[in-house]
């Protein structure tokens, strides 16, 4: 057994998820730091339709990252049960199978986006030179989008061999190249919202050749493409793929709804919330990272067969999300005043800040509890229900709450109807993964073949009695 398997199937299953969260976060986070940075250099500008088109740009790039991040689980989910039970030359070639189909799919949907900006831009409810700006930021960006695909999946095979700490220096590449390049391009170049389109490539180039580099060179690279063994990957890629693409695509989807509810309020409301669009993932990084880091945990343990470890991974991942949720909502509220002056926030954009610090924040910790169940069943071979829950808080949980928050308070109502929506998808989300963990250490439920009995059985059949004897 490797030393990076031992870890997570032996030791203290707290310090496991928090080193492998805050690990994975502290990548993630100098990418969010970028990105919000970003955001301030092109608001120093000066122009409030430059932050807007940021704000319509980054909602679609989310729906092209989201694709990514489904592809990236398949990685971290099959590389780490195949890990788990010691096959290293299967992970190695199903590795391989995973980064074909990731730059394939990547190409295909970048370049479909490319075509159709200025079309979804109207849908979206950009208009103007406003639309224009987002459309020439999101094509520069697009043109990427095989590049990040490959360097998101090489992280997710890292974090699947238990290596938190390399998947995070790729990340930690990629801010820095970001952060060095952004003021160069924006300022001193001139190039204003290109300058930080094409800040942004590079440092998708810088974070697929840091994560490649330890693939290769601490963990054997991948196998060589062989054709059959392709075609034989695809259905048990596409088994966790499928599902988690769907499942987080159905986020960016909710997004647009959001985004169209608050574009009538005007630019300045729509720059609000692409400041709120960033300052969320920043303020609850490791809440993001947690699903991904988790993942592995519960994967190699399932893998093992260990249940009581499993069902303790979730049991904890969700004590970690309350604690850091409260931490971060008490820091949003402290610093929402300074956020909205450094941005020149005033009016509804201001107040956009104000009311997602006060209200917004703390429903934050039912998205995380639905990240953490969604990592479990993409992790226990029921990734289809994470598709469920995820389009079914996405519209569902989405649509009407929004509509009727818009009604009520305007721009702000907006985002407080969508936190909401959140919650009863959550809650399902986490009592259907106890239940999935319960009915397969009972054996009503089989990996591979499903429920042998009704879900809602609490316990196995006890043992036949014996015949009532006659009088």
């Amino acid at each position: 057994m490797s030393q990076k398997k031992a870890k997570f199937l032996q030791g203290d299953l707290m310090r496991h998820i928090v080193v492998m969260a805050t690990s994975a976060s502290a990548g993630l986070v100098s990418v969010f730091l970028v990105d919000f940075v970003d955001l301030y250099f092109i608001s120093l500008l000066g122009q409030k339709e430059l932050a807007a088109a940021v704000g319509f740009a980054g909602t679609v790039l989310f729906f092209t990252f989201s694709i990514t991040i489904g592809l990236m689980i398949a990685m971290a989910a099959l590389g780490a049960q195949r890990i788990g039970r010691g096959e290293e030359e299967e992970a190695r070639r199903i590795a391989t199978s995973v980064v074909t189909v990731s730059v394939i799919i990547a190409t295909a949907v970048g370049g479909a986006v490319w075509i159709a900006a200025p079309q979804i831009m109207d849908i979206i409810g950009a208009q103007g030179e406003t639309k224009d700006l987002a459309v020439r930021y999101l094509r520069i960006v697009l043109l990427s989008s095989p590049v990040g695909a490959m360097a998101m999946v090489c992280t997710g095979l890292l974090r699947a061999h238990g290596d938190a700490r390399r998947a995070m220096n790729a990340t930690l590449i990629a801010g820095a190249v970001n952060a060095v390049l952004d003021p160069i391009l924006i300022f001193a170049l001139g190039l204003g919202l290109d300058g930080a389109a094409l800040a942004s490539v590079a440092a998708r180039l810088a974070m697929m050749a840091t994560a490649l580099h330890p693939i290769i060179k601490h963990y054997g690279g991948f196998a060589p493409f062989d054709l059959a063994h392709f075609k034989k990957d695809l259905r048990p890629i596409f088994a966790i793929a499928g599902p988690a693409i769907l499942t987080n695509i159905a986020t960016p989807v909710g997004n647009f709804v959001v985004t169209r509810a608050i574009a009538p309020f005007g630019d300045a409301a729509v720059a609000g919330y692409a400041v709120v669009g960033r300052l969320t993932p920043l303020a609850f990084c490791v809440i993001f990272a947690l699903s991904g880091a988790v993942g592995p945990i519960i994967g190699q343990n399932f893998g093992a067969r260990d249940y009581p470890r499993v069902r303790e991974t979730l049991r904890k991942a969700m004590l970690f999300t309350g604690v850091y949720t409260l931490a971060a909502w008490i820091m949003l509220f402290a610093v929402n005043g300074f956020v909205a002056e450094a941005f020149g926030l005033t009016g509804p954009g201001g107040r956009l800040i104000f009311w997602f610090s006060l209200a917004v924040a703390p429903l934050f910790f039912f998205q995380g509890m639905l990240f953490v169940a969604n990592a479990a069943f993409n992790n226990l071979n029921r990734a289809t229900w994470s598709t469920y829950l995820n389009w079914g808080r996405n519209t569902l949980g989405v649509v009407p709450f929004v509509l009727i928050g818009a009604a009520v308070g305007g721009a702000p109502g907006v985002l407080i109807g969508h936190g909401l929506g959140s919650v009863i998808f959550a809650v399902l989300g986490v009592w259907l993964g106890f239940k999935l963990i319960d009915g397969y250490a009972s054996g009503r439920a089989d990996p591979d073949k499903g429920w042998t009995v009704p879900l809602m059985r609490s316990r196995p059949p006890g043992p036949p009695q014996p015949p009532l004897s006659s009088p």
